[in-house]
């Protein structure tokens, strides 16, 4: 999720990135003995238009049971695990099981707590990626290094936390990715969604739910759409979408997006920015400063050109769009990563999580406010002192006891029953207790991409923890 802009350069050296396992090996290696012959279809390459070799035709496999029902279950072996991608297993690792040591099958659509289907807390973790090792330091093997392995065991309740999140947002993502369809409203996809995740992450007031609205922003607009109630906007087969959505535990915030399309003529927009922040990814790591990782991603992104309707667009990276550091119930934490060249040369420290997102577009790369408002967050260090009308008060008691500092937007006071709520809104906004964040577009007549991914930079290691077999 993007609520801050900024733009910010120098190259970086020296990155290691180890390989995922392949389909083919996910497959080959990692399906039970008991599920090897019932058929499953398994299609690749789904995402937002996305084309790869094995993205381009469906595969077929016998096997005879699912280890899960849900789609965001994610076996061993397949990138949400360290054994896949970086030969090494954490304990944690294990397969969703009952008390009774049986498997628990998710539930189509899903609907069963992601807790419960882990009852012992060894949720699924991310992709594993060994920290760069800069041309200006000695190489130190985090990985191996008693010391960081002592720190990194000191925190493994975040990291559950953290992995408890991703997985319900891995399951409601790849669910809502097959049930999307052309000619739904973005209110019914978006309200879909949230309530998909709100089951997931076991919604509990501030210690579990969701921790942003739903952005859901279409064609030109690249960030901060979420349809309003009365919004009839209705989801075209030409259009492109990104679904950028939030889940937390304890505040420990989950950021990932994804791109949407059903339409081919996108895909190589996609392909672009999918790569771009694979690239951030890459090049992410403790110390390395955050203006070497944005001129690393505008490299990689507006080295495409795309042909769309015929005519062929350079994409650019949104230069006022950026990543950005996150803390507990802080979604954006202080620190921004860039997706251009030049400025800040903060450097990534140890224990700090990241959304690495990326934005591009055939237009100016450049967005600016747009259309009516729907996203708003209380200032994290608001001192409400100037609060005096009576009915400015009781709102932000409202949004105090249900979202804290956590992002919300109208159709989730709506939903809690608040109504006649915009001029108090509105004099929250302009005492600067509560920050508006309005849609942001590019020219219109461009077309906008985004992918997202929330990172943990453990001393040992770099966990993905948002990835999964989608993206």
């Amino acid at each position: 999720m993007h609520l801050t802009r900024i733009s910010l350069s120098q190259p970086l050296t020296g990155i290691i990135l180890t390989n995922m396992s392949t389909e083919e090996e996910v497959k080959e290696n990692n399906v039970p003995k008991e599920a090897e012959e019932e058929e499953d279809e398994v299609e690749a390459g789904d995402v937002g238009g996305e084309t790869t070799e094995k993205g381009k035709s469906k595969k077929k496999r016998k096997k005879k049971k699912k280890p899960s029902a849900a789609a965001g279950f994610v076996v061993e072996g397949t990138p949400c695990d360290p054994a896949a991608s970086s030969g090494t297993k954490d304990a944690n690792q294990t397969k969703p099981s009952s008390k009774s040591g049986k498997n628990i099958t998710q539930t189509n659509p899903p609907s069963i707590p992601i807790r419960d289907l882990f009852p012992k807390s060894d949720f699924p973790i991310g992709e594993i990626l060994e920290h760069p090792t800069l041309d200006n330091q000695t190489a130190v093997n985090r990985m191996t290094s008693e010391e960081k392995k002592a720190l990194d065991s000191g925190m493994q309740e975040v990291y559950k936390e953290l992995r408890l999140a991703a997985e319900a947002h891995r399951q409601t993502r790849q669910y809502m990715q097959s049930y999307i369809k052309p000619g739904m409203s973005m209110i019914h996809i978006c309200e879909t969604l949230e309530d998909t995740a709100r089951k997931l992450i076991g919604e509990k007031g501030l210690e579990a739910g969701l921790a942003f609205p739903t952005g859901c922003s279409l064609n030109h607009c690249a960030a901060h759409y979420t349809p309003n109630n009365g919004d009839t906007t209705v989801f075209k087969a030409d259009d492109i979408c990104k679904i950028d959505f939030g889940t937390h535990i304890n505040g420990r915030i989950i950021d990932c997006a994804f791109t949407l399309t059903f339409d081919t003529k996108y895909d190589k927009l996609i392909e672009a920015v999918r790569e771009a922040t694979n690239t951030g990814i890459k090049h992410a790591g403790i110390d390395v400063r955050l203006c070497d990782i944005g001129e690393a991603i505008q490299e990689v992104m507006e080295s495409y050109e795309v042909e769309i309707d015929g005519k062929t667009y350079p994409v650019k990276a949104i230069r006022n769009l950026n990543g950005h550091s996150i803390a507990p119930y802080r979604i954006h934490a202080g620190k921004t990563v860039p997706i251009v060249k030049g400025g800040e040369q903060t450097k990534m420290e140890e224990g700090e999580v990241y959304a690495i997102e990326t934005f591009g577009s055939t237009g100016k790369g450049f967005v600016h406010d747009d259309m009516e408002t729907s996203h708003y967050m209380k200032e994290f260090d608001a001192r409400p002192t100037s609060i005096r009308v009576a009915k400015s008060k009781q709102l932000l008691h409202v949004i105090d006891k249900n979202f804290g500092t956590l992002a919300f937007c109208r159709r989730w006071l709506d939903r809690l029953g608040q109504s006649r709520y915009l001029l108090s809104l509105k004099d929250l906004c302009d005492k600067g207790v509560v920050q508006p964040y309005p849609p942001l577009s590019d020219i219109k007549g461009s077309f906008t991409a985004q992918f997202e991914h929330t990172i943990i930079l453990r001393p040992t290691c770099k966990e993905v923890v948002s990835r999964g077999s989608d993206y």
